[in-house]
């Protein structure tokens, strides 16, 4: 009987499937097991690539205090600053057309650990919803920072639920990640343009 000769090309691939196996068991964990099946969902393209490129001239007439744009088909926000400045965010959008609000608005006010009361309508859709959660709650949906739009119960936020940023995922305000919406807080100034695309 011949035994196969173990050479050193042998070792590396058998040392490297050995440090990949811990990798691979955590990953199978890092994903929720009761999402629906991806393949009842409409594929969505999540990377940068997918953005369209917009010009804040096809949409307002001047920057003033700046320019936030919403941009539905590519799960995107826009910032244009008075001073040149120009940010791109990938978001979250509302979950249907009916929760969808389109047209021009502006930021009336901001807040630092939001807290959230649903609306009626959204207490009707799920009446299991809880009455209130404080700011800095982590299963406050409005994340890290809030900006109010002059609609009612309109915002631009943050959000602790990753997975919903590149999706129809909210009941009409455009989520951003924490780290995203707290870098935009601090350059959006009360009177921001926005306009929902």
């Amino acid at each position: 009987m011949t035994h196969p000769r173990l050479t050193r090309r042998h070792a590396l691939i058998g040392a490297a499937a050995a440090l990949a196996a811990p990798a691979v068991a955590r990953a199978q964990d890092a994903f929720p097991a009761n999402e629906p099946p991806i393949e009842t969902q409409i594929p969505v393209q999540r990377n940068i690539s997918s953005f369209q490129q917009q010009r804040w001239q096809d949409h307002f007439e001047e920057i003033k205090v700046g320019c936030l744009l919403a941009d539905m088909n590519s799960r995107a926000l826009h910032y244009w600053g008075p001073d040149g400045t120009y940010k791109l965010y990938p978001s979250s959008v509302p979950m249907s057309e009916e929760l969808t609000k389109r047209g021009y608005s502006e930021v009336v006010r901001k807040r630092e650990n939001p807290g959230w009361t649903p609306t009626a309508s959204m207490r009707e859709r799920d009446p299991d919803l809880p009455r209130h959660i404080e700011g800095g709650d982590p299963g406050n949906p409005l994340g890290t920072r809030a900006m109010y739009l002059s609609w009612p119960a309109y915002l631009v936020h943050g959000t602790h639920d990753t997975r919903k940023i590149g999706r129809q995922a909210s009941s009409g305000c455009i989520g951003l990640y924490n780290q995203h919406v707290e870098e935009l807080y601090q350059m959006v100034q009360v009177g921001t343009q926005v306009r929902l695309l």
